[in-house]
């Protein structure tokens, strides 16, 4: 006797299956949380001076690494324009001639069975040659950092005596830090312009011997202002109003940890209030991607932020961040920074 049609056994078990595909989500997104995140950045310990070996740190790490990796670059005076040296992957790195002028730093990459992921130390002081001359007093720099004004600087005290000095004058944010060159800079004095306003100036001193070379930073300028001059004629006086202040945005950091990039970044603005960033991704052969953040300050902030990378820009290759501060309708510099997709 047919009591009527059965029931459908499939969707009895829908529910089942339903929630064995939720739990494989929840582990696949388990899994990728698990990869190594940087708490601390690499540091690197050791003399600048070719000959000299320098040895890196790993830097403080979550989620367990199970090894680490190592690749050394070689880097422009101020620490921009890095490119790997050839070889050099070990946890320790003698330095040679060809890094006489030039700053190192270490990208430490983290593995666990999750993954990988990798961060950037601090660029080294400037590397002097192996015979250069010692510097015992520092270059420091006179006059006022105020845009008109010109700076001098010294070249210090130094052993053996040189027989010629190099200059490179170089802005550094507010605070003294991400010290930058000034291209065409190189004379023992600075005509202080506007676009130094809001930031501090300092001098690499490069002192020569016959055959040999050695680099030394003078101490950082005051925070440059912009101009203020007031005249007096007979009974009248005249006051230039400064030009309103741009802000400023300076980007410290920049990581790439499983499919989210991490930013660290100083913003400095001449009012208080909500400063916006306008932050872009770029790629060779892939469309740019604009996206804005936006910050409190009082003067000076650091900020931290992550987003997620688009798929278009995770193949292996070199990602381009730049950001631009924006305040009472004032734009920053640019600000860029680079980091390898592996």
């Amino acid at each position: 006797m047919n009591d009527g049609p059965r029931p459908r056994t499939g969707w009895r078990l829908l529910p089942s299956l339903l929630l064995v595909a939720a739990v494989g989500l929840a582990v696949a997104a388990s899994a990728s949380a698990a990869v190594p995140q940087n708490t601390a950045a690499p540091s690197i310990s050791g003399t600048a001076r070719e000959g000299s070996t320098l040895t890196a740190s790993d830097g403080t790490w979550s989620n367990s690494p199970a090894s680490f990796s190592y690749q050394w670059q070689r880097c422009a005076s101020d620490g921009s324009g890095c490119g790997d040296i050839t070889s050099a992957t070990s946890k320790t790195y003698t330095l040679v001639s060809g890094d006489v002028g030039h700053t190192v730093r270490v990208v430490v990459t983290a593995t666990n069975a999750d993954g990988k992921a990798s961060a950037t130390s601090d660029a080294s002081d400037v590397v002097a040659s192996k015979n250069g001359p010692t510097n015992t007093v520092k270059p420091t720099i006179s006059g006022s950092a105020v845009v008109g004004e010109t700076l001098s600087v010294s070249d210090g005290t130094w052993t053996p005596t040189p027989s010629s000095f190099q200059r490179q004058w170089q802005r550094c944010a507010a605070d003294g830090t991400g010290c930058l060159n000034i291209a065409g800079a190189t004379g023992q004095t600075y005509g202080v312009r506007s676009a130094d306003v809001d930031h501090r100036l300092r001098v690499l001193v490069s002192a020569h011997t016959a055959t040999d070379q050695a680099t030394a930073a003078s101490n950082t300028s005051a925070v440059v202002t912009q101009t203020t001059v007031t005249t007096t004629q007979t009974t009248t006086a005249v006051v230039t109003t400064p030009a309103p202040k741009a802000p400023t945005v300076l980007i410290l950091s920049l990581r790439h940890v499983g499919t989210r990039i991490y930013a660290g970044f100083r913003v400095c603005a001449p009012t208080p209030g909500t400063v916006t960033i306008t932050e872009r991704d770029q790629k060779a052969r892939a469309l740019p991607y604009t996206r804005h953040l936006a910050v409190t300050v009082a003067t000076c902030g650091t900020f931290s932020r992550h987003w997620l990378l688009l798929p278009r820009y995770r193949n292996p290759g070199r990602l381009l961040v730049t950001m631009r501060a924006t305040s009472n309708g004032q734009l920053s510099r640019l600000a860029s920074r680079s980091i390898i997709i592996h």
